[in-house]
C-alpha cells in the first residue's frame, strides 16, 4: 500500500506577495517563453523564477533557482507551517462543451517506492531529458516545487466524503490561474480528519496520471541522499478515479523530416491503405470521437491537406503488431499508431521516439492542424482521448503507455504548496 502522510508545508506568505494568483504557474512542461514572461510580469516572485529558471547566460540556471529559493525563504516570501496538514483542493473550470465542472483532491506527501502492484503504478513511458532537468533542480532547491498528480480507487466513497467535509468549511485561500480555472484550498490539520483520509487510502494503489518524470526523479534523489528522512517522500495531489470532474484530453502527433523523403511518404501511405479503412472527412471530423469503434486516428499531411479518418480494419492487425502485449494495451490508439506507423512504416526506434527525432506533440487540435496546414509539420495524426478506465486497465496489466498518451485537465498549479526535502 502507498504511504500517505500530511505535509509540513512551505507556502507563499500572502502578506509578502499579495495575491496568490500573481505567483502560481502551470507545470513547467507546458510553459513557453511568452507565457513565462507574462507570469513574471505579474510578480518577480512568480514560481517560474525557480521552477523554470532562465538567468543571464553566464549563470547556472539550477544554482540560480537554489539561491533564489533560499533567498525567498530567508526574506519571508515563503513561510513554513509549524504543524503538518493535508490540503484539499477544488478546481472549478469550463469544459470544452461549455459545461462547468468541478474536480477535488488533496495534497499530501507520499513515500517514494519502486513501481509495483498495490503501491504506485505509472501509466506512461518517460523521456530521459526532463528527468535530468528535474533532478538537477531538486538537488539545487532540496524541495518538491510542482506536485505529481495521482489517482486512487475510492469504491466506498470514504476519501471523497472526507474531502467534501473539509470543503464544506471556510477556504484557506483561493486563486484563479491563467486559463481561468478557480483553485480553492482548505487546510486539513485536525487529527481525526487526517486519520480519516489516511484510513480511506490505507489499501489504495496509486496511479500516476501526470508527473512521471518528477516521480522517477524523486526515486533517484531519495537513493542519492540515502538513509531515512523527508527526501523519502514526494509531493502529490491525490484524486479519486471516480471524481466526476476528471477529464482526459488527447495529445496529437506531428511528423517532420518527410518532405524530402518520398520513400517514407510512400511507406505511410502503404501502411494506411493496408491496415485501415480510409474516409475523407472535414476539418471538424479530423479529431476522432467515436467510442466502441475500435482503433481510430485522424490523419492529414501538408502536401494534400485533405483530412482523413482512419479506422483499423481488424483488431487482429493490432494483435499481431503488438504480439506479447496485454489485451488493453493492444486496443490503445497511441500504441497501434506507434507499432504500425512510427516503428513499422517509418522505422523509428524507441530511442528516436524518446528523443523526439522526427516526432513532436501538440495538446491543442487547432495548433496541430495549423502546424500541418502551414507546413511547420509534414503530417499529423490526430488522436482521441483515452478513457480513464482504459488508462487504469493498461496500468493494472503491468504496462506503460507510449509517451503523451493522455493529457489530464485541468493541470495542477505550481506554487500552491511546496514540500521541503530536508
Amino acid at each position: 500500500m502507498a504511504d500517505v502522510q500530511p505535509l509540513l508545508t512551505l507556502r507563499y506568505d500572502p502578506s509578502s506577495v499579495g495575491s496568490l494568483e500573481a505567483v502560481i504557474a502551470p507545470p513547467y512542461d507546458v510553459i513557453d517563453d511568452a507565457l513565462r514572461a507574462d507570469l513574471l510580469a505579474k510578480s518577480p516572485f512568480n514560481v517560474v523564477e525557480i521552477d523554470l529558471p532562465r538567468p543571464p547566460a553566464d549563470l547556472d540556471p539550477y544554482a540560480h533557482a537554489g539561491e533564489t529559493f533560499h533567498s525567498w525563504r530567508t526574506q519571508g516570501i515563503l513561510a513554513r507551517e509549524s504543524e503538518p496538514a493535508f490540503w484539499a483542493l477544488e478546481q472549478r473550470y469550463v469544459a470544452p462543451d461549455g459545461s462547468e465542472r468541478t474536480r477535488r483532491g488533496f495534497f499530501a506527501r507520499v513515500r517514494v517506492e519502486e513501481y509495483g502492484r498495490g503501491r504506485i503504478r505509472p501509466h506512461e513511458r518517460t523521456h530521459p531529458g526532463p528527468k535530468e532537468d528535474r533532478l538537477r533542480l531538486t538537488r539545487a532547491t532540496r524541495a518538491n516545487l510542482s506536485p505529481i498528480f495521482s489517482l486512487f480507487p475510492d469504491p466506498s466513497g470514504d476519501a471523497t466524503g472526507a474531502i467534501d467535509a473539509a470543503a464544506a468549511g471556510e477556504p484557506f485561500t483561493r486563486a484563479s490561474d491563467h486559463e481561468g480555472t478557480s483553485n480553492i484550498l482548505w487546510r486539513i490539520a485536525e487529527p481525526a480528519a487526517v486519520t480519516s483520509l489516511q484510513a480511506a487510502l490505507s489499501d489504495a494503489e496509486l496511479l500516476i496520471a501526470d508527473g512521471h518524470h518528477r516521480y522517477e526523479t524523486a526515486r533517484v534523489y531519495a537513493e542519492e541522499v540515502g538513509g531515512e528522512g523527508e527526501h523519502r517522500y514526494v509531493l502529490m495531489l491525490l484524486c479519486a478515479l471516480t471524481d466526476p470532474g476528471l477529464m482526459v484530453f488527447p495529445t496529437h502527433r506531428l511528423l517532420t523530416g518527410l518532405k524530402d523523403d518520398p520513400a517514407r511518404q510512400s511507406a505511410i501511405r502503404e501502411a494506411v491503405r493496408r491496415d485501415f479503412e480510409v474516409t475523407e472527412v472535414s476539418r471538424e471530423e479530423l479529431e476522432p470521437s467515436g467510442e466502441g469503434k475500435g482503433v481510430q486516428l485522424g490523419y492529414m499531411d501538408s502536401f494534400h491537406r485533405q483530412p482523413y479518418l482512419l479506422t483499423l480494419k481488424d483488431q487482429a492487425i493490432a494483435d499481431a503488431a503488438l504480439e506479447g502485449m496485454p489485451e488493453p494495451y493492444r486496443r490503445l490508439d497511441t500504441a497501434v499508431l506507434e507499432a504500425i506507423i512510427l516503428k513499422g512504416a517509418l522505422g523509428m526506434s524507441d530511442d528516436d521516439i524518446s528523443h523526439l527525432r522526427g516526432l513532436g506533440y501538440s495538446k491543442s487540435f487547432d495548433d496541430a492542424h495549423d502546424a500541418v496546414s502551414s507546413g511547420r509539420a509534414d503530417a499529423g495524426f490526430f488522436m482521441r482521448a483515452t478513457p480513464v478506465e482504459h488508462v487504469r486497465e493498461v496500468a493494472e496489466a503491468g504496462e506503460s503507455m507510449p509517451p503523451k498518451s493522455t493529457y489530464f485537465h485541468p493541470k495542477i498549479p505550481t506554487g500552491l504548496v511546496f514540500n521541503v526535502l530536508e
